[in-house]
């Protein structure tokens, strides 16, 4: 399949209705030209400006969902193309039902509809070829009609509201042609969005006021599904949250968002599945269940939703609370990349935010396959580029530019946030070794390169301007989580020089050797300008450790300083009761920083600290996710009062690929684990096993190691091509080839 303008879809054309409506069915009739035995093949080509379900005589064309998801509409809309040949009837109905999405539904904090356009419209053209050769094309155009259907309205933020009664409208009128646009219509290669899995509620219960509460146990993304069979024109409401507050829906998170389901019963046996919104929930209240109806936890499943993407990577270890924390950086990654990697799933935001993906990358990459999903995202990230003169804007795709009021974000190039224009295609690249992502992104990668360059001062580095510094430090304020004790300059000096010696990396993959020697350039000038500006007398600018964490991991010091770096790190570290005192900026690389350096004894007490500010103490609150914030839950389970408080947001998630990598012992040594680096942390942080494993595109890594009364035993699977070289203290010759291997040393001496 190859990528479409709307001309090419002839004699096909976006319709919509004429209407105020933004749920409306678009439909036709369509009669063989043939008989059914002469019927050889059926092919449907659809897509829509909004969200769009497709069926024919009545059934589902697909299982995947929110077709076709969120691009940067303005340039590229994703379609499918669907082999129906199995539901052709001689005589039959072709139907849309739509709704308006991301398209025309509320999107962003700032409570704006219609970013890109008033109302939902859908191109479609079916194909049917007969034995005798004959073609049949069925096209999408103005002789279509429109009706109403039981789906009375919906909103990705505030919900469906569903009217049973309603099944089956009578038609309203011809569509008309909508407005065409100058978006390429391109395949839809990336894994679809689907219902993954589905959970029972684990307890329910009544409120004071007879209200039912239901908990799911898990905080996750997607809808309930609610059967009944009660008296018509009876309404049963569903309100979703991800947290309690005095046994009572903690709504005040979610601001705007109402994320609440409305059903109206036909009278007869109802099934409600909302599938034209989506919710980020752990509880739901349901008013109007009466006890006439089926047991409430007999007739309400949790049916998660997500991009069906495939696990390859895991992680156990001896110590249930790091399972848990493991499993919750991998619930958030599930609930936040559907279609788009988001920051949130819940309140009115689940926008694109460039930097929690810049630092998420590595451990995503990890978790499941997610090239083809990361790779279609950065697509956007470059057209978002070329419409922004270069910028890589703070989300991709970027409403900002549409919003009436874009309040304290200026259209501003930033660190981290822009750097994952670099950062991610270099994550893929390492994880998959397929260079096809760096020579796609290249052009985008140099682009914010440049953009950069241009913001450095005379002395080489990058101060001033607008940044996010290191978000969400828990030193500041709950409502200005700008105020973090990094200074601004010093991260984002930190970040170009990681930017420029990446590019430099990727031009050398890439056999340009003209570009490799300027980003090396540019490389060095950043280093030698940090150094001198911000590195006196074994201190870093403002002193936190932040800027330690940063300095260490990305290589800006000569040994020295870096070993008087990690001292000062070490004893910042110990000074603040070894609790996690990084936001956004730092967090992911701590645990690294301090091993780097020889304090792993440090970060062993920070990974297995329960105090606040800490990964463990939302597990200690019962956390199935990543939060926002080290807090948004407190000690007495009131919600933390700043504005921004999600308990789904995988950004300090980022701790896993130190669990996968340093913990568990497997790290890319070359890309796509071509070279496997074996050199687990045995014992760490009291750790008695720990076992991970990989899938590659040459097989299935595995590493697993035990301590067991005074010996210590490594076993180490290996795929054909590919070599493990292991850790010189098992005294062993690398590296290993294809193979399992058991090694041991004895600790009991």
């Amino acid at each position: 399949m190859t990528a479409l303008t709307p001309d090419d879809w002839a004699p096909a054309s976006f319709v919509s209705a004429p209407t105020d409506l933004l749920t409306p069915a678009i439909s036709r009739t369509v009669v063989l030209d043939r008989p059914l035995s002469a019927l050889r093949s059926a092919s449907l080509r659809w897509t829509a400006r909004g969200i769009v379900e497709a069926r024919i005589g009545g059934l589902p064309v697909t299982d995947a969902l929110l077709v076709p998801g969120w691009t940067a509409y303005e340039r590229r809309l994703r379609y499918r193309e669907d082999d129906v040949t199995a539901l052709i009837a001689a005589i039959f109905s072709l139907d849309f039902q739509l709704g308006p999405g991301w398209y025309s539904g509320r999107l962003g904090f700032r409570g704006q509809s219609g970013i890109y356009g008033s109302r939902p419209a859908v191109i479609a053209r079916l194909e049917i070829l007969y034995a005798d050769g004959h073609r049949q094309i069925i096209a999408t155009d103005d002789t279509w009609e429109w009706r109403a259907t039981g789906v009375v309205s919906a909103d990705l933020y505030d919900g469906q509201v569903t009217d049973a009664r309603r099944s089956a409208t009578p038609v309203a009128g011809r569509v008309v042609g909508a407005e065409p646009d100058a978006a390429i219509l391109e395949p839809h290669l990336t894994p679809p969005v689907r219902r993954t899995q589905t959970i029972c509620p684990v307890r329910s219960w009544r409120d004071e006021d007879g209200t039912h509460l239901v908990d799911f146990g898990q905080n996750l993304v997607g809808f309930v599904r609610v059967e009944a069979a009660g008296v018509e024109g009876h309404t049963i409401t569903v309100r979703h949250a991800e947290a309690l507050e005095s046994e009572k829906l903690a709504l005040r998170p979610l601001r705007s968002a109402r994320a609440t389901d409305t059903h109206v019963l036909s009278g007869g046996h109802d099934v409600f599945e909302p599938t034209m919104t989506l919710h980020g929930f752990r509880y739901a209240e349901v008013e109007g269940w009466l006890d006439s109806f089926a047991p409430i936890e007999q007739s309400v499943t949790a049916v998660i939703v997500g991009s069906d993407l495939d696990r390859i990577g895991h992680f156990t270890c001896s110590d249930p609370a790091l399972n848990r924390l493991h499993e919750n950086v991998v619930w958030g990654l599930r609930g936040n990349f559907v279609y788009l990697p988001t920051d949130c799933p819940q309140r009115d935001e689940r926008l694109g935010w460039t930097g929690d993906i810049a630092v998420f990358a590595p451990t995503a990459a990890f978790l499941f396959d997610v090239h083809e999903f990361l790779l279609d995202w950065l697509r956007d990230v470059a057209i978002e580029q070329e419409l922004n003169g270069g910028r890589v804007p703070h989300l991709v795709p970027d409403i900002l530019k549409h919003l009436d009021d874009p309040g304290d974000l200026p259209a501003a190039d930033t660190a981290i946030w822009g750097d994952a224009a670099v950062w991610v295609p270099w994550a893929l690249w390492t994880a998959y070794g397929d260079v096809t992502v760096l020579r796609a992104q290249f052009t985008s990668m140099t682009a914010h390169g440049e953009r950069v360059v241009r913001l450095l001062s005379p002395e080489g580095v990058w101060a001033g301007g607008f940044q996010f510094g290191d978000w969400l430090d828990p030193m500041a304020p709950p409502d200005d989580p700008f105020r973090s004790r990094a200074d601004t300059g010093v991260v984002a000096t930190a970040c170009a020089f990681r930017t420029f010696a990446t590019l430099a990396e990727a031009a050398d993959v890439l056999s340009d050797e003209i570009a490799a020697s300027r980003w090396r350039l540019r490389a060095q000038a950043a280093r030698d300008g940090f150094r001198r500006m911000y590195v006196r007398d074994d201190r870093i600018l403002s002193d936190c450790e932040t800027v330690y964490a940063l300095a260490i991991s990305f290589g800006l010091l000569d040994d020295a300083d870096e070993a008087a770096a990690g001292r000062r790190l070490a004893a910042l570290v110990e000074a603040s009761g070894f609790r996690v005192m990084t936001g956004f900026a730092g967090t992911p690389y701590l645990l690294e920083a301090l091993t780097r350096t020889g304090y792993s004894d440090h970060a062993a007490r920070v990974l297995l600290q329960t105090e606040i500010p800490s990964w463990l103490y939302p597990v200690t609150m019962g956390a199935t996710t990543i939060w926002e914030r080290w807090d948004s839950m407190l000690p007495d389970g009131s919600i933390n009062p700043g504005e921004m408080t999600s308990f789904n947001h995988y950004a300090f998630g980022a701790v896993a690929d130190f669990l996968h990598q340093r913990v568990g012992g497997i790290a890319p040594a070359a890309p796509g684990y071509a070279e496997i680096e074996v050199k687990p942390l045995v014992g760490f942080a009291g750790l008695t096993r720990a076992e991970t494993s990989l899938e590659t595109a040459r097989g299935r890594v595995r590493v697993r190691w035990e301590q067991l009364d005074g010996l210590d035993t490594l076993e180490i699977d290996v795929p054909d091509g590919a070599f493990a070289h292991v850790d010189a203290t098992w005294d062993t010759k690398t590296p290993l080839s294809a193979g399992v291997h058991v090694l041991t040393r004895n600790t009991s001496a």
